[in-house]
């Protein structure tokens, strides 16, 4: 199936026109941003956006990106994926052979990334997603990289705090089987807690389907279970409601989560009942400080509100080509070729200072970089708490 898939794809490239050689515009450089602009997913492609945006004119600002001795403009080019699959895998195309990109930013949920981390990587083409944070996203694939902390270091740092913070021996999990996210976090979860604390002390492992909106039966569960927390790796859309009916069923006990909590209106929709709890991520405007705050400053400025963990990533995806691109001392106008010079640019990054921390790849696409924790404060502002690194 797999192959068949991939045959199609190729047969795309040829109906639409072969990959160019040459880069399409003298001095401009191209780079492609899947995101959802439709679907599900819209809060966090309009995120996208504007830390793409913001991203560019700074790079664009004065003289442009200087590469070995010449300057160029970065120019951004949007696709929708809708929030689907099939659509970020056939506009992954577009991008690679008729907008003739240099880079692919995005996309940004799993389920998209890993689709179009396979297309990427089959044409040579560096992508960066931002968000995803699946192992399948990046595995076997030289030319696709992530932005954010993976699932097992969110795991040992949600593990290493529910021990410091509330003297936690046993856990409940709650997560959506269905959602390749979630079931990915949860598991990690489940293996870094019990390594910690013993076989079995994540007392209660219960699911739930996409789509599902009553969980009392699963929180009953949980709420007699005796667990010290319960840990929830959900999207902000279900968390409003997961914490609303553990309250309502009598759970006085910490509710945490991991970063999917980010990207989205999680206090517009849960209020005051999730004011006070923590969770793991990569990024939040409260509390920041240095290159941190000026980017959260000047976004504020700009769009009016508060910058999030997925405009954040994105900003620091785009600086991080733009860092790499100056890296490789010149690009030789033939794509193909320039697009490995880039690959092997960001691969060789071991120091790169971003808004959302300090990161390096040793011989992974899979950032070494610190978690995250986050708290709610008490006027609901996602605020930094403290860092947990490897």
């Amino acid at each position: 199936m797999k192959r068949r898939s991939m045959a199609g794809l190729f047969a795309f490239v040829l109906a639409v026109g072969p990959v160019p050689t040459l880069l399409a515009a003298d001095g401009v450089i191209k780079l492609g941003v899947s995101s959802s602009k439709s679907g599900s997913f819209t809060n966090v492609g309009s995120s996208t956006k504007n830390g793409a945006e913001m991203a560019k004119e700074e790079i664009n600002a004065g003289n442009g990106l200087p590469v070995g001795g010449k300057t160029y403009t970065m120019e951004l080019v949007y696709v929708d994926n809708g929030s689907d699959r099939s659509s970020a895998s056939t506009n992954a195309l577009t991008l690679i052979s008729q907008h003739q990109v240099m880079a692919i930013v995005g996309p940004q949920s799993s389920d998209r990334a890993i689709a179009v981390g396979e297309v990427a990587n089959s044409f040579r083409t560096p992508m960066i997603t931002p968000w995803s944070t699946s192992p399948l996203t990046t595995q076997n694939r030289q030319f696709v990289f992530r932005m954010p902390v993976m699932y097992d270091i969110q795991a040992i740092a949600t593990t290493k705090f529910a021990a410091k913070e509330w003297k936690a021996t046993k856990a409940a999990v709650l997560y959506d089987e269905i959602s390749p996210y979630p079931t990915g976090m949860a598991k990690a979860f489940r293996q870094a807690f019990e390594k910690a604390n013993g076989q079995g002390s994540v007392v209660v492992f219960e699911t739930f389907r996409t789509s599902d909106v009553d969980f009392s039966k699963q929180l009953q569960e949980i709420v007699s279970s005796g667990a010290d927390f319960l840990y929830t790796p959900q999207h902000y859309e279900e968390v409003p409601l997961i914490v609303h009916q553990a309250r309502k069923m009598g759970w006085k006990k910490p509710i945490t989560g991991s970063n999917s909590w980010s990207g989205g209106d999680l206090m517009g929709k849960c209020g005051d009942e999730c004011k006070g709890l923590y969770f793991t991520g990569n990024f939040a405007s409260g509390g920041v400080e240095g290159k941190a705050k000026t980017f959260t400053d000047n976004y504020q400025k700009k769009y009016k509100v508060l910058p999030d963990e997925v405009s954040a990533l994105t900003y620091d995806a785009v600086r991080l080509i733009a860092e790499s691109l100056k890296n490789t001392g010149g690009l030789t106008g033939n794509l193909v070729e320039d697009r490995v010079k880039l690959r092997d640019q960001i691969a060789a990054t071991k120091r790169f200072e971003g808004v959302t921390g300090t990161l390096g790849y040793f011989g992974t696409g899979d950032p070494t970089k610190c978690t995250v924790v986050i708290k709610i404060d008490d006027q609901g502002l996602l605020t930094n708490h403290e860092q947990v690194c490897p």
